[in-house]
């Protein structure tokens, strides 16, 4: 049997290769790697490294290397086709019956027709000729190719906070003996995709009679191939792009800038329902293939695509596989048109933006729902967003971007539609969710996507909103609490019912699993954790609050917290104020960087405005909280007094409706995340401008505080009550 090599690359791509080689040794996460001890020989210094953005390992003590399939026949001493069909399985990616099934198509004799006039009412009548000649069109380069070449050319940025500081560059991998697609002759496809000697249409050459186009004897003897014409299909649509005003307008409009066309191969695809048999004459059996010519109930060929802005569709390779159609008019339905499933193109295996993030090379994975959320984020500097095909992400697409980040952020709208895809989505993401793996959960105020609130409220402000996104566990409760009448004990036992069905899809053995059902279980009425409560009670009524507001609201309704200051308790119990140092360092350290945090050093107006009024005015206040708040809001300045009005009615209301008694635990998780974050910015400070005593210094406070924070997390988790399923 004959597997295709495009479906072999599919197969090796798409694979979960360190959940494979982790069947079989730990892999630890080292920069943008993974390392481990190598299985193929006994090591006790870790030499054997996997890369999750080649999907490739190499072991640099015994130099054994190569892919998911090699891996397999090698270690798990499966048969080749043993290999390719436990790949297929665990992809979802099927390898073809016939060996006809493949990249290639038989090209054709076009009959003598004329090229149909450009449908423009904007842009004058031109000849092809004048077409052909388009600066733009001649410098589009082979996208293959610059995939390759990005390859050789990346390195793995210094992570300062991995201990592992002596894993290889990226270009390492290149300088292997090995090869990655070195298979038994025997299995080899007959199609080589990389072969570009196929025939350019005739707009691409820029030949002056175009007329060849139509010629009988122009025909290549050699059989088309998809990839070939895929990538002339794409240049056509981006050529038209720039000849058609009105569609480049909508890509102006909606903020896009010109350097982004390049980098996303955007286009448009004409009016006219044969532009593209006009175009490609002798291809139209594998335009039919690709799904771009369709045949009418009348028999009658017609495009898929016309009159829509195209967005192209890369695989992990930088190849264009297929395309995305939007219509330029919103009351034309459908708005949105994917080229259907073809040899080269399977949607349920690609995510849109995927190419592109890696090429920056992204760490923070950020699911969206569209293609323009995808663009809008990449063109602000926020890499890592990807999109599904118009289908539901799967588990094996998850399972890879959390190989790549254990945290992966899913932002989906704040509709009915998008909550539905949100909690499917987190259904199918369950079982590859272990416990070194999180979820989170975004959902943009006032009805915003990517998009849009990129647009009107800046890059940073979405950054911000990534970083504070909702973790798994609060997402559950307050999806589940808005569908159960949780007054009633009925309510209550619905939800905990769906919560224990939903744990047991988690991976087995899964500490997770028990630690949701107890926090669940807690909100419902059990041991009542009022930290929890109170961060629930925060979503009810505005998801758009940075941590310095929640935590001025907090200090609101319980001003008492700051009898004893919680930045000094936090500073005292993470044993910061009596940290051990050097004599050497000591001795040159400044008073400054030893003496204690103070609410003045995290440079934040608002707050600090908020603990100064309370800590003059704490002897003096009523003893009902609400009276106390607005006695502390007259004392403050008016634009935070504005702010803070605003939200106080919403969050004193969520907060007794819930009857919590007490924000401790809320205060002190909100004033750690500030001395962390304060922390992390310090360091980063002083890495652009050296002070070495300055830097040791606070990387070891910082280090006392996340040891004091993990410390503070296990504590909670083993008082939990372990709850009976």
């Amino acid at each position: 049997m004959s597997i295709p090599n495009h479906i072999l690359e599919q197969l090796n791509s798409q694979a979960d290769l360190i959940s494979i080689i982790g069947r079989h040794t730990t892999l630890k996460r080292a920069g943008s790697e993974y390392k481990g001890c190598c299985p193929f020989h006994g090591e006790k210094s870790p030499s054997f490294y996997v890369n999750p953005q080649k999907n490739i390992y190499h072991c640099f003590g015994c130099s054994v290397g190569g892919n998911a399939i090699s891996f397999l026949r090698d270690y798990e001493n499966l048969t080749f086709i043993e290999a390719v069909n436990e790949l297929s399985k665990q992809t979802g990616i099927e390898v073809p019956k016939e060996e006809q099934q493949n990249v290639s198509y038989q090209r054709i004799s076009p009959k003598s027709i004329t090229p149909p006039p450009i449908a423009s009412s904007t842009v004058s009548a031109k000849s092809p000729t004048q077409i052909i000649n388009a600066p733009s069109i001649l410098s589009v380069s082979n996208s293959q190719e610059q995939s390759q070449n990005s390859y050789r050319d990346q390195s793995i940025h210094d992570n300062n906070s991995n201990s592992y500081d002596d894993y290889p560059p990226l270009a390492a991998y290149d300088s292997v003996p090995y090869a990655t697609d070195g298979y038994d002759a025997s299995y080899q496809g007959d199609t080589n995709y990389q072969d570009n000697s196929s025939y350019p249409p005739a707009w691409l050459t820029g030949d002056a009679d175009t007329t060849a186009l139509y010629d009988d004897n122009s025909v290549s003897d050699k059989d088309g191939n998809l990839y070939e014409l895929l990538e002339q299909i794409q240049q056509f649509y981006q050529h038209n792009l720039t000849i058609h005003p009105h569609a480049k307008h909508y890509f102006l409009s909606r903020g896009i800038t010109e350097d982004i066309f390049e980098t996303f191969g955007l286009g448009y695809a004409p009016f006219g329902w044969q532009h593209l048999e006009h175009q490609f004459p002798q291809d139209i059996e594998g335009l039919k293939a690709l799904g771009l010519v369709r045949k009418s109930e009348s028999g009658r060929d017609y495009d898929l695509l016309r009159d829509r802005v195209i967005f192209p569709i890369r695989d992990n390779q930088g190849r264009t596989i297929g395309f995305g159609g939007r219509a330029l008019d919103d009351e034309v339905k459908p708005k949105y048109i994917n080229s259907s499933d073809s040899p080269v193109f399977h949607k349920q295996h690609v995510l849109y933006g995927y190419y592109e993030s890696r090429q920056q090379r992204a760490d923070n994975w950020l699911v969206v729902e569209g293609y323009m959320d995808v663009i809008a984020l990449y063109q602000a500097g926020i890499y890592g967003a990807v999109a599904s095909m118009g289908t539901a992400i799967n588990e094996s697409q998850i399972s890879r971007l959390l190989t790549l980040n254990p945290t992966l952020t899913l932002s989906f709208d704040g509709d009915s539609a998008g909550q539905k895809a949100a909690w499917r989505t987190l259904e199918v993401a369950l079982p590859v969710l272990g416990d070194d793996k999180e979820l989170r959960f975004l959902t943009l105020p006032n009805n915003h996507d990517p998009d849009t609130f990129i647009k009107s409220q800046g890059a940073d402000a979405m950054r911000e909103q990534i970083a504070t996104a909702m973790p798994l566990s609060q997402y559950i409760f307050a999806y589940l609490s808005e569908r159960y009448d949780l007054t009633l004990a009925e309510g209550k036992a619905k939800l905990m019912s769906q919560v224990r069905a939903l744990t047991t899809a988690l991976p087995k053995g899964s500490s997770f699993r028990y630690l949701l059902n107890n926090d669940i279980y807690q909100k419902l009425g059990g041991k009542r954790s009022q930290n929890k409560e109170a961060k629930d009670a925060l979503l009810d009524f505005d998801g758009d609050m940075t941590i310095s507001q929640q935590l001025q609201l907090c200090f609101l309704f319980q001003p008492r917290a700051l009898s004893d200051d919680p930045i000094e308790a936090i500073w005292q119990q993470a044993g910061i104020n009596d940290l051990q140092l050097p004599a050497h360092i000591k001795q040159k350290a400044s008073a400054d960087i030893l003496r204690p945090l103070a609410w003045e050093d995290l440079q934040d107006n608002a707050l600090l405005d908020i603990v100064s009024t309370i800590k003059r005015c704490l002897n003096y206040l009523p003893k009902d909280a609400n009276a106390a708040a607005h006695f502390i809001l007259s004392n403050v300045k008016p634009s935070t007094q504005e702010t803070l009005s605003r939200d106080w009615g919403g969050f004193y209301k969520a907060l007794t409706t819930r009857n919590i008694l007490s924000l401790d635990g809320l205060v002190e998780e909100l004033v750690s995340q500030l001395i962390e974050r304060h922390m992390k910015k310090k360091i980063q400070d002083l890495v652009k401008n050296p002070d070495n005593i300055k830097l040791a210094i606070v990387r070891k406070q910082s280090q006392l505080l996340n040891d004091w924070l993990r410390a503070q997390q296990a504590e909670q988790s083993a008082q939990m009550a372990t709850v009976k399923s």
